[in-house]
């Protein structure tokens, strides 16, 4: 056992943010926090992993438990690089280094080396060397380079100053420090915020292998599914727990809901009972003295909780007053033009919506996908391409950070703006069903928090009827609840549905295709996301397979002059150059690894010397080739 908590309890200014809170985490173990924004996540986070203070209760920490916490203010040292902030990791390792060196220029020294002095001296080199090779120290430059590649730095300068990196950026960067440092428990908070697919997907693909306990705070459902095995929940200040991922915890929760509120039913119906015998038997001296037992027994009953009162959900319903005709959209050969310099970001787009469909748009971050919905509402203008909407299409637009909404406007007067006719009893209604209600609807919008604005801005398209639904990136504000309803309401929608989202939960659930933008148009996929996946890995084989097979073929490429066909040539042997060296040169690696681990190399400080200089030499060679290889391969 890594960590246990017994009993703790945390409050605020006298306000009870949990209680009774007890908890194990086991080593090797993948653990998600989960509950409604301010239920608590952060604080017991920080109580359990940072120290922090907490009122009553036990928490127990293995000796010299190594754990690494990813800070949602990244951590890093501002002032340092990208490659100074990786090597600060293997600063252990740098400074055996420097040790070594330094008992090198001592040995020098030595003119006989049959000495205790020298003896000595080589005794340190070859413990130097041993830890270095423990902590697979020879490895750290190929080693930051994977996780760094993998995390989304590849096409950045090593050297960038961490001061001039976005605050995205940032965090994948302490993200990629923190694989580096391989802690035995590893901490996350909200870390896939700032991913694209590509990096989100590395990523779970590194975690899945990942050899210590994971311990992680996310909303994103998809993330929660593939990496932990147990869910930990914070609710109405109390903590449960459910084995699985986020799959088998909503079919848990349901179960233990299910199963609270018949007991609670079943108790309320035994008060009911025991309380009208009380009423009619008390005075009666006949039975006053039954009626004084029961009342004992409502007494010291322990009370249920209502547990619908702590599973309070919005609700929301979407629904239609007209039919559009069956082609609903037609775009074609559209470019996307934004700004008075009339950047384009994405052109030959073509898209074809047939009434009722639910279709995805994905792509990478500014390319366009938010223009786009602006472009085919007429929002922002185009120059190139037409956009054909069918007749009776009737629009509801979802502004990705509800900027359509007017900020000083209280929240009840922004639907009432909207639609005057409706009686206040019915705009309370609606504001109810997502959860606005008493002085909060009187808030400003510009004071309301983000998941509120959201929830606002559902509720104007739910009075709004309308047979398309344009949203832009729906989740982003939700919490988790919120985001298991808009999905049924979705569902159950029979208008068209085009929607922006990076929610990959969400993704595989609702779209019938998924449209991805790209520079030069839109690649459609039948399905969902796991469809997109699959299609995209099934193409990357194909395409492998192709080039590896293309030197047994004839060249079909046409080549405007002999000199491109000669350099085409020449890199394609270079690549096959390199990928034999590599392949020598990492199992040259390996042996020289295997030689420095036996007794009769380690404990001779010249041979040992001699091949930890081989070694570093090998190491260097494979970086170089690595970087032509990748150079050259991205050429193709």
């Amino acid at each position: 056992m890594l960590i246990s908590a017994n009993n703790i309890e945390k409050s605020f200014s006298g306000n009870v943010i949990f209680k009774d809170v007890s908890l194990a985490i086991e080593d090797g173990c993948r653990y998600g926090l989960i509950g409604v924004n301010g239920a608590g996540k952060s604080t017991l986070l920080s109580i359990l992993f940072e120290g922090a203070d907490y009122d009553s209760g036990e928490v127990f920490k293995k000796a010299d438990l190594h754990v690494g916490v990813l800070k949602q203010n990244s951590g890093l040292e501002r002032e340092s690089s990208i490659i100074a902030e990786m090597r600060k990791v293997f600063s252990d390792v740098l400074d055996a280094e420097e040790a070594m060196r330094k008992i090198e220029s001592e040995m020098a020294e030595l003119s006989d080396a049959d000495t205790a002095e020298y003896r000595r001296l080589s005794a340190a080199y070859a413990a130097k060397q041993a830890y270095i090779d423990s902590r697979d120290g020879y490895n750290m430059d190929v080693k930051i380079k994977t996780v760094l590649n993998g995390m989304g730095f590849a096409d950045k300068q090593l050297d960038t100053p961490i001061n001039i990196l976005s605050g995205g950026e940032k965090t994948r960067l302490a993200i990629a420090r923190l694989l580096l440092e391989a802690p035995e428990l590893l901490v996350l908070d909200e870390p896939t915020n700032h991913l694209d697919f590509k990096t989100l997907n590395w990523l779970e693909d590194y975690l899945t292998n990942y050899k210590g306990a994971i311990f992680v705070i996310s909303h994103d459902r998809y993330f929660l599914d593939k990496i932990v095995d147990n869910i930990f929940e914070i609710q109405a200040g109390k903590l449960y727990t459910y084995k699985g991922n986020y799959s088998a915890y909503l079919v848990q929760k349901e179960e233990r809901y299910e199963r609270s509120l018949k007991e609670y039913e079943a108790q309320q119906e035994e008060i009911s009972k025991l309380q009208t015998y009380v009423d009619k038997n008390l005075v009666r001296a006949s039975t006053s003295a039954s009626a004084k037992s029961r009342i004992k027994m409502l007494e010291n009953m322990e009370i249920l909780e209502n547990p619908e009162y702590y599973e309070k959900k919005i609700r929301l319903k979407f629904e239609t007053t007209k039919q559009p005709y069956k082609d609903v959209l037609t775009v074609k050969d559209l470019t996307v033009t934004v700004g008075k310099e009339h950047k384009d970001l994405c052109s030959h787009i073509n898209l074809d919506v047939k009434r009722g469909e639910k279709i995805a748009v994905i792509g990478d971050n500014g390319i366009g996908k938010s223009s786009l919905f602006k472009t085919i509402q007429g929002i922002i203008p185009h120059y190139v391409g037409e956009v054909i909407w069918g007749k009776n299409a009737t629009i509801s637009y979802y502004e990705q950070e509800n900027l359509n909404l007017n900020p000083e406007n209280k929240a009840i007067d922004e639907l009432w703006d909207r639609f005057p006719h409706i009686p206040e009893a019915q705009i309370r209604k609606v504001l109810g069903n997502v959860l606005l209600t008493k002085e909060e609807v009187f808030r400003p919008v510009k004071v309301i928090s983000g998941g509120e604005r959201a929830r606002l801005a559902l509720c104007i398209i739910m009075l709004e009827k309308s047979n398309v639904l344009l949203l832009d990136e729906p989740t982003n504000h939700l919490d988790l609840n919120s985001k298991e309803v808009l999905e049924s309401a979705l569902s159950d929608y029979d208008g068209t549905v085009i929607f922006i989202s990076h929610d990959r939960y969400l993704l595989n659930k609702i779209p019938d295709k998924i449209v991805e933008i790209t520079r030069e148009g839109a690649v459609i996929y039948d399905g969902n996301y796991e469809y997109y996946k699959e299609r995209l890995m099934s193409l990357k084989s194909a395409e492998t397979a192709e080039k590896k097979a293309e030197p047994k073929k004839k060249a079909e490429t046409t080549y405007r002059s002999k000199e491109q066909r000669r350099a085409d040539a020449q890199r394609k042997q270079r690549i096959r150059e390199l990928e034999n060296e590599i392949s020598y040169l990492e199992q040259t690696c390996a042996e020289l690894e295997k030689e420095l681990s036996a007794e009769e190399v380690y404990s001779n400080f010249e041979l040992t010397r001699e091949k930890s200089l081989q070694l570093e030499e090998a190491n260097k060679k494979l970086e170089i080739c690595f970087d032509e290889w990748e150079e050259l391969s991205t050429d193709e």
